[in-house]
């Protein structure tokens, strides 16, 4: 649900609004609402201390990769921290290019061999000169030993690599590449190479030992410079008035806070105004629902928060989401793996991951729960199993009795049809609630023709209403239904006009729900195709035992299960994760008329460590 907001205005002398605004910071509830929201002012000042914040985050967070127990905060000057950080950077980035200038005069270098560049210079004192050359081995010409006195040195990769040894003025022009080596010894090479790799190794030492000492005050003063950022942005934006001798700020606060801020308030020397949000304000949305619809506020938060006038969509999404990625993860045994998963990475993870971790094990029971229902286990089909029949009878595989129809594909349907019937009667009920119920007419129209057919007909088909009693229910309920969409859908226009939208309505509609229902086909083809893949590993598993038998066949079908199983479960959670997420993004919300174009909850505060 979303919470109730106030919104706030305060009056404050220039001179005592620096105090009340860091007052305001520690209080911590007040989400600002400046003219940064509608595009933000800035200065240089504050461009260089967004940037130094960035600097500094980016710093932090490799310290924090490098500490084994997070470092500590001693309170130690972090802005020397963040100098001595950048001077090491510096320098091994200028380390990192001599050696990669090294590397490559020795790779250079070494088809020649070590030796000494003064004593190849020290042949022109006595009137020779020796040059090096490279060729294709195709092309090297024995008659060059002659000729210029070439010697081969070195032949590798198709590649002939030789030295010519003439006299100081001769003409030397073989048909192969003169190379031009570095002026210095190979071994020479080798050791500058091994002093800077020494020096690199050095940095690593050096900063995991800053990382130790320093990481969780780097963290902190990280914090100091989100805190002074956000103070800053909100004082560079506060509207001036009176000659700029007052300052206007303008926020809003949750309702079950009023009682704390005016207790606050009532000890300040500032003139202020507290009144309910109304539907037409673009009041900030803070969503509050309990433990279990709280882990998939994610979700809701990936799309976009609610219009204060609309619904949280969260209570919608976190029974329908779970079902839908255990239907299309569909595996009893892969939803062992995954709360085992969710309860090993929970001890291992920062607080912050580890709440995801809690709908990681929550979607692994409901796929456990739902893939036993649905017959399988590691790919393994539990309703062909020697299972008895009493326990068969609680399954949903196969096929309906008397047709082809197979019972999961029904099923992906029948929850598909349910998703839309819901979204339809939330819309209804959103229209009415934000816009009045003469303007929602043409919605209960709608909600009441889908609806009232898919209940009539569920309840006709399970022979709870006579046949001839459900004929004159459809005919009821087409009639109410009809006079909302082409009579009543706008009071304000011409009936013809009404009949025409409608009829162009009812074109939308028609085809619309059609792709909408079908599209929840995918619960049952990914579901399917999983457990098909997991079933192919077993075969190709035993077949390998089979064939290899002994203890070579069982590491190879002990292989085969392992990283077979895991790469299936991979990509089917890859799926049941998208394509849920799709139909509540694209079927759920284009039918409960979900905008999502809400502005999130910030309060004013101050930053922690763990922000």
């Amino acid at each position: 649900m979303i919470t109730k907001m106030k919104k706030l205005t305060f009056l404050i002398y220039h001179k005592d609004y620096e105090s009340f605004l860091k007052q305001m910071q520690e209080l911590g509830v007040l989400h600002v609402e400046t003219t940064q929201e509608g595009g933000l002012q800035s200065s240089s000042e504050l461009e260089e201390k967004m940037q130094l914040t960035k600097h500094v985050a980016a710093l932090a967070a490799r310290l924090e990769a490098l500490a084994a127990d997070g470092g500590t905060d001693d309170g130690a000057d972090a802005a020397a921290i963040v100098a001595r950080m950048d001077a090491m950077d510096e320098e091994h980035h200028r380390t990192e290019l001599e050696l990669q200038r090294l590397r490559k005069d020795e790779a250079a270098l070494l088809p020649w061999g070590d030796f000494s560049p003064e004593r190849v210079d020290g042949l022109a004192d006595v009137g020779y000169v020796m040059r090096f050359f490279v060729c294709p081995e195709r092309n090297f010409d024995s008659g060059w030993a002659e000729a210029y006195n070439a010697i081969v040195v070195e032949r590798r990769e198709g590649r002939v690599y030789f030295v010519t040894l003439t006299a100081v003025g001769d003409e030397v022009q073989p048909d192969a590449e003169l190379v031009r080596l570095p002026h210095v010894s190979l071994s020479a090479v080798r050791k500058d190479i091994a002093d800077r790799e020494a020096a690199l190794a050095a940095h690593d030492n050096e900063l995991a030992a800053v990382a130790q000492a320093y990481a969780g005050r780097l963290r902190a003063y990280e914090a100091e410079l989100r805190t002074s950022l956000a103070f800053d942005r909100v004082e560079l934006n506060t509207e001036r008035a009176a000659d700029n001798r007052l300052m206007v700020l303008q926020g809003w606060i949750p309702a079950d806070c009023e009682k704390e801020v005016r207790q606050f308030l009532a000890t300040q020397d500032v003139y202020y105004e507290i009144r309910a949000a109304r539907k037409e304000d673009n009041a900030p949305i803070k969503l509050k629902n309990n433990a279990f619809v709280r882990m998939y506020e994610v979700l809701t938060k990936m799309y976009g928060m609610p219009d204060y006038g609309e619904f949280d969509p969260t209570p919608m999404i976190a029974p329908f989401f779970t079902l839908f990625f255990a239907f299309c993860l569909g595996d009893s045994g892969y939803g062992l793996i995954l709360i085992a998963l969710g309860l090993l990475l929970k001890r291992r993870l920062s607080p912050s991951m580890a709440g995801m971790m809690n709908l990681v094990i929550t979607l692994g029971a409901a796929t456990t729960v739902f893939g036993a229902v649905l017959g399988t286990f590691f790919g393994i089909s539990l309703f062909d199993s020697g299972l008895p029949e009493s326990v068969k009878r609680f399954m949903i595989a196969g096929k309906v009795d008397g047709t082809n129809y197979d019972k999961q594909m029904l099923l992906a349907i029948i929850v598909g049809i349910v998703h839309i019937s819901v979204a339809m009667t939330v819309k209804a009920i959103l229209t009415t609630v934000r816009y009045g119920f003469r303007e929602s007419l043409s919605a209960w129209g709608w909600m009441l023709l889908v609806v009232g057919f898919v209940v009539t007909g569920s309840l006709t088909f399970l022979q709870m209403v006579p046949a001839e009693m459900s004929k004159w229910l459809f005919i009821g309920i087409g009639s109410v239904a009809g006079i909302g969409i082409y009579l009543l859908n706008n009071l304000g226009r011409n009936i013809l006009v009404n009949i025409g939208a409608g009829l162009w309505d009812t074109y939308n509609m028609a085809s619309g729900l059609m792709g909408d229902v079908l599209s929840y086909l995918r619960l049952y083809a990914l579901g399917l195709a999983g457990g098909l893949l997991g079933g192919v590993f077993n075969q190709l598993a035993f077949m390998v035992q089979d064939a290899a038998g002994g203890v070579v066949g069982i590491v190879g079908c002990g292989l085969i299960l392992v990283l077979g199983h895991s790469l299936n479960i991979a990509m089917s959670c890859l799926s049941a994760f998208v394509h849920p997420l799709r139909l509540t993004f694209v079927e759920y919300f284009k039918n409960s008329g979900y905008n999502g174009q809400g502005t999130a909850y910030r309060p004013f505060s101050l930053y922690r460590n763990n922000d």
